[in-house]
């Protein structure tokens, strides 16, 4: 019985410990999703870790930005670039998820 316990206690922290592990890469990979597919990102931007490779827009691996910058770079567009914001292309949630990819995707 101790055995189980000890082992139920192990399996609770880990799982407790790697679940935001879980969370992220799972948005990491919606965010690709979105970045080539659903907002064609990719056909304006480069960002090497979405192997895009765009030339209209800026090379998002050379600049610096937040998540705040970029859900407000996608929502509200930004010179040539359209707004995407909700109820134009993208949920405010798919915003979200795309703006953490790129943000944590910069130079890798």
């Amino acid at each position: 019985m101790k055995i189980f316990k000890f082992l139920l206690i192990t399996f609770f922290v880990f799982l407790v410990n790697n679940i935001n592990t879980f969370a992220d890469e799972a948005k990491m990979k919606k965010g690709l999703e979105i970045f080539n597919e659903t907002a064609a990102c990719a056909a304006c931007h480069v960002l090497k870790a979405a192997g895009s490779e765009g030339n209209i827009g800026p090379n998002l691996d050379t600049v610096s930005m937040t998540i705040e910058s970029v859900i407000d770079m996608v929502t509200n567009g930004l010179g040539v670039m359209p707004a995407f914001g909700e109820g134009e292309m993208l949920t405010k949630e798919e915003i979200e998820i795309v703006s953490y990819f790129v943000v944590n995707s910069v130079n890798k």
